[in-house]
């Protein structure tokens, strides 16, 4: 069973940027699609980005052109470059596969968007 550790989250004024990195206790090689999600104040969970393992990438029209997700198959790691950041976009973040696997999540990492 794969384990996700998410990290890079922090606070951050609205426009600015944070990369947030996953990194798996095992190999996602095999994994087709890795996903990142996000839990805002009293809402839920929700998928913001997927990067399939061909390469091949997709976003939640709310982040759309905003956020970049990468994966590298070697390193075992799933990022989120996130830019031009919105008071909305402060949630709690998780790696977890697309669908995701209930065993898998971690704690996750706090984005907080604010001036």
């Amino acid at each position: 069973q794969v384990q996700f550790v998410e990290s890079g989250g922090g606070l951050v004024q609205p426009g600015g940027s944070l990369r947030l990195s996953c990194a798996a206790s095992g190999s996602i090689s095999s994994i087709y699609a890795m996903g990142w999600y996000r839990q805002g104040p009293g809402k839920q969970r929700e998928l913001v980005a997927v990067a399939i393992r061909g390469g091949s990438t997709n976003y939640a029209d709310s982040v759309k052109g905003r956020f970049t997700v990468s994966r590298d198959n070697a390193k075992n790691t799933v990022d989120l470059q996130m830019n031009s950041l919105k008071h909305e976009d402060t949630a709690v973040y998780y790696c977890n596969s697309s669908p995701p696997r209930g065993g898998y999540w971690g704690q996750g990492t706090q984005v907080t968007v604010s001036s």
